[in-house]
């Protein structure tokens, strides 16, 4: 008696987070532009329009470039910091973790300030530049997280004995660890971009004016009315940022089992 109510709550718990979810991806195949029950019709109609529409196809851009630099940036930045702290004796180890891990304890919204009223005292001007640092150093602790755990399974002697028969430091690497390390560092780059991508409360404080994402752009979008097109928009960012993170799954699963890590 005390698991099945356990499993019902559960269930119910899970409805109610889920269920407006799916609401509006089935609203975006309404043929009426009122988003109301019951249904007109099935139609891809707001799908059309949203490809048509300038001002989301550009914040959609600029949402693309922006997920990509961050992953970039924070996959490097998190592989090699993730070297440093588990390969090397590195002086205050423990703080430079600490400090790294730090972004996920302290609230977005709180970090959006603190960086934007400390670049206001640098008398730093807003910019993409300033977007793509904040997105970083959001995303960044995620990596080194994801990247560390795998590294630490990885045997040590394993490059030990690479460098015993004549490869350099850097042969090691690319040929011994980095493919041991690759499931985790795709991992960790798609963590950085889906999270870029998703990102609203940060790129509201760091983004210049005229300068949309995604999410800034719903917001925006919000503002006048609830346009069909927002369910549309809503559905299509739904398959990204949960399609991307399933199939990045099963391609680091795939790597796994192919290093028989």
């Amino acid at each position: 008696m005390g698991w099945g109510l356990i499993r019902l709550w559960t269930l119910l718990v899970y409805l109610f987070m889920f269920l407006p979810v799916a609401v509006v991806v089935l609203l975006s195949f309404n043929a009426s532009q009122f988003g109301s029950f019951p249904m007109t019709g099935f139609s891809v109609r707001w799908f059309v329009e949203l490809a048509q529409n300038e001002a989301i196809l550009r914040a959609f851009r600029t949402s693309i470039v922006l997920g990509l630099l961050t992953a970039a940036i924070s996959t490097t930045l998190g592989v090699l910091a993730s070297l440093a702290l588990v390969r090397y004796r590195v002086p205050g180890s423990n703080l430079i973790s600490t400090l790294l891990i730090a972004p996920i304890l302290v609230p977005e919204v709180v970090l959006a300030v603190a960086l934007l009223l400390f670049l206001n005292f640098l008398s730093i001007n807003k910019s993409f530049v300033l977007l793509l640092f904040g997105h970083v150093i959001f995303t960044l602790p995620f990596v080194v997280l994801v990247v560390q755990a795998r590294l630490v399974s990885i045997r040590r002697d394993i490059e030990e004995a690479a460098l015993s028969l004549g490869a350099s430091p850097v042969q090691t690497f690319f040929e011994i660890t980095l493919p041991l390390m690759l499931p985790a560092v795709l991992a960790g780059g798609l963590f950085a971009f889906t999270i870029s991508f998703d990102d609203i409360t940060g790129t509201l404080f760091w983004k210049p004016g005229g300068v949309e994402t995604v999410p800034t752009q719903i917001f925006a979008m919000l503002r006048n009315s609830i346009s069909p097109e927002i369910n549309a928009l809503g559905t299509v960012m739904i398959v990204l940022t949960v399609g991307l993170p399933l199939l990045g799954a099963a391609i680091a699963r795939q790597l796994a089992r192919k290093s028989g890590g």
